[in-house]
């Protein structure tokens, strides 16, 4: 079970110190299992529940994993080289379709709103002891999430989306957690959920969002999150439908304890309706702990590093407590400054959405004439699904385009590769699908789940 390593020690502390070191040094790898208590127990000498103490200790700080009758494991290591890092070098003269960046020609300004903002923390600057959030932010956010049905709650503000998931994962997980994600899906939180010794559990998903029979396998497993992205899903587009959020709440119903995180970040540069998952039409809760995720990101730009999180009592007081012992909180300058361009530029959403749903679907329509199937339902970008994902990144960079590797956003779903389609123009549109129909032999996989 262990080769050639025997583990040692007396005491529960001992026992978990040596397991550690070994991992650490190689001796013991990634998904070795390790004994089961009782015989591990008799080995050493000592009593089961000594052993189980030490098996518990080893858990908590995310060196193993129990998977129940299967037995304990080494976990994976920590992600070392993010997935963001899975990328081609882009040679001078290529057309860059891997980044997910939005169209900076779709951006506002932002001079005006930080001189705006800049003015008012000149006439009261913010000190210590000042409120950690905006509240002209705050109000904002919470007419926007009162509009779209999200259930009434405190806001919180984070750097980010992933900052704020990883603040909603430490308030309310703890190592050895499973957490149900959609695959394919954010590299990003791919890399963060084994980060925090957390323990990944694959839910597919097709154009409507996660299939519901995918995820109630993953919560009657013991999966103690669901994470779940309403529109313009990463990287495949998916949206969530109103039958859909419908399905999904009904699954979410049966598992009530369940932590609910709802990653809108399509906010802004979309026209699906957002779909509220955390209660039903009705306003009944269908979780007890849950969170909706909304960042700057794609409506003013990745540079504005700010979200704002809508949650229950329990969850959002968690996690501004633990904000307050740290960062302590986002700067206002920040906050100020997205507040300002949410109120003056009135019409991000209808302008974004117009402009980044006409490429896909242009780009979906060209693809669809080659023969080459493809999904892209809402925001940024267009998944492909290939035989070979080396061999299409190669046979499009060849042709004058870099696409991103499917490989980055995938744990067990069939190969892709993803493409961004806000650097495109529209006259670009049928020589690219002409070139990814030829990179792939017109032998594109296609069908459902994606």
């Amino acid at each position: 079970m262990l080769g050639d390593y025997r583990i040692r020690g007396r005491r529960a502390t001992e026992i978990a110190a040596d397991v550690e070191r070994a991992v650490g040094s190689g001796e013991l790898a990634p998904g070795q299992a390790l004994p089961p208590l009782r015989d591990l127990a008799a080995g050493l000498g000592v009593n089961p529940n000594t052993v189980a103490a030490a098996y518990r200790l080893l858990r908590d700080r995310g060196v193993i994993e129990t998977a129940g009758r299967r037995g304990s494991r080494i976990r994976p290591r920590p992600a070392v080289a993010p997935r963001d890092q899975i990328r081609v070098e882009v040679p001078p003269g290529v057309r860059d379709l891997s980044t997910g960046n939005p169209d900076t020609a779709l951006l506002p300004p932002l001079a005006p709103a930080l001189a705006a903002a800049a003015a008012a923390l000149d006439r009261e600057p913010v000190l210590y002891g000042h409120p950690a959030a905006d509240p002209g932010l705050l109000a904002l956010a919470a007419a926007a999430f009162r509009a779209d049905g999200v259930p009434e709650g405190p806001l919180a503000v984070a750097s980010g989306s992933l900052d704020a998931v990883e603040r909603i994962f430490t308030a309310r997980l703890r190592p050895g957690d499973a957490v149900a994600v959609e695959d394919p899906g954010w590299g990003s939180l791919l890399d963060l959920v084994p980060a925090l010794g957390l323990r990944p559990v694959p839910v597919a998903v097709d154009d409507e969002g996660p299939l519901p029979d995918r995820a109630a396998r993953a919560l009657a497993a013991g999966a103690r999150a669901l994470v779940v992205t309403s529109r313009a899903q990463n990287p495949t587009g998916a949206a969530l439908t109103a039958a859909r959020a419908r399905d999904l709440r009904a699954v979410l119903a049966r598992h009530p304890d369940v932590l609910l995180v709802e990653d809108d970040h399509g906010h802004g540069i979309v026209d699906q309706p957002y779909r509220p998952l955390a209660a039903a039409p009705d306003g009944r809760p269908t979780v007890r702990h849950w969170a909706v995720v909304r960042s700057a990101a794609k409506a003013y730009g990745p540079d504005l590093r700010l979200a704002v999180a809508a949650g229950d009592t329990d969850t959002v007081d968690r996690v501004l407590g633990r904000q307050r012992l740290g960062a302590g909180w986002v700067s206002h300058l920040l906050q100020r400054t997205v507040a300002e361009l949410w109120r003056t530029d009135a019409a991000p959403a209808a302008r974004n959405a117009a402009a980044y749903r006409e490429r896909r679907d242009a780009l979906l329509a060209a693809l669809a004439a080659h023969g080459v199937a493809a999904h892209g339902a809402g925001g940024l970008n267009v998944w492909v699904p290939v035989r070979d994902e080396a061999a299409a990144v190669a046979g499009l960079l060849q042709r004058g385009w870099a696409a991103a590797p499917g490989a980055r956003f995938r744990l067990e779903s069939p190969p892709g590769i993803r493409l961004t389609v806000s650097p495109l123009t529209l006259h670009e549109v049928p020589a690219l699908a002409a070139d990814t129909a030829a990179a792939l032999g017109r032998g594109a996989a296609s069908g459902r789940p994606v």
